[in-house]
């Protein structure tokens, strides 16, 4: 080989080499951003892939027991995190009755006796409507984000998908009904694909499983949510997501009493 054909031969290395050098420089910084997110940033972006500033949804619930099922249909409008609606459309003999948190108050519109009642605290762990919801869960009046201190437990594979494991523990302040909860969140779509609920004896309570991914209003979401007891067999509730827009213009005068008696 001439000395013109080696000394471009090596320049040829030298270029391929720098190439790939500025290619790895380009990966290296996305790859750090992602494994330094903290375990409360990560649970922002899962709450806000499903939550939006603002949304509206159309859901129905199935509410299984050994020997019998129950559906109920509803309407969902949410504000941030201190403001929402749901408005029953079936069965026939609860249409209409509707739910509202405003900041730190709850309440519910019951037409069929034309009475407005607030919800009390002592009630947030109730059933919501006979199912395996919680009124706090339906309601959202405790935050994930704001109530719980975050932390990563753990990485592990979950029904295939790569997932951070983050542990929540309540707040001294915060008046929440679960003394522990850990949820699992896809690193690529931080999507909760499953959560564990526990008691102040740390007994599991219950857990929650998402399935059927779709992408509504360009937002892949869950459109199938399991809730199944943990100590009572034969047991769960479903909800199925039917429609869902996200980021609509929904003012914070939206959630008032009166547009609770004519929403619809």
């Amino acid at each position: 080989m001439s000395r013109r054909l080696k000394f471009d031969y090596i320049m040829t290395l030298k270029r391929q080499f720098f190439s790939f050098f500025i290619l790895l420089l380009m990966l290296v910084p996305n790859t750090k951003a992602q494994s330094q997110l903290t375990a409360t940033e990560i649970i922002t972006k899962a709450d806000e892939k499903v939550r939006g500033k603002t949304n509206h949804t159309v859901i129905d619930m199935e509410i299984i027991r050994p020997t019998w099922k129950r559906s109920i249909s509803m309407k969902a409008w949410g504000r941030g995190l201190d403001y929402s609606m749901t408005y029953i459309t079936f069965p026939a003999k609860e249409k209409g009755q509707v739910f509202m948190k405003r900041k730190t108050e709850m309440w519910n519109w019951m037409p069929t006796i034309g009475r407005m009642i607030k919800i009390p605290a002592s009630m947030m762990s109730q059933g919501w409507m006979g199912s395996d919801y919680t009124n706090d869960d339906i309601l959202k009046e405790s935050s994930m984000i704001v109530d719980y201190e975050h932390s990563l437990d753990a990485e592990e594979t979950i029904e295939g998908f790569d997932c951070y494991k983050i542990e929540m523990s309540p707040k001294a302040e915060a008046a929440v009904i679960w003394s522990k909860v850990y949820k699992w969140v896809t690193k690529d779509e931080f999507i909760q694909i499953k959560s564990e609920y526990y008691d102040e004896d740390d007994d599991l309570v219950k857990s929650d499983f998402a399935y059927e991914f779709k992408k509504m209003d360009g937002r892949l979401i869950p459109t199938r949510i399991e809730i199944v007891p943990a100590d009572d067999s034969g047991k769960k509730t479903v909800l199925y997501i039917k429609e869902i827009q996200f980021d609509i213009e929904l003012p914070e005068s939206y959630f008032s009493q009166q547009n609770m008696k004519r929403i619809r």
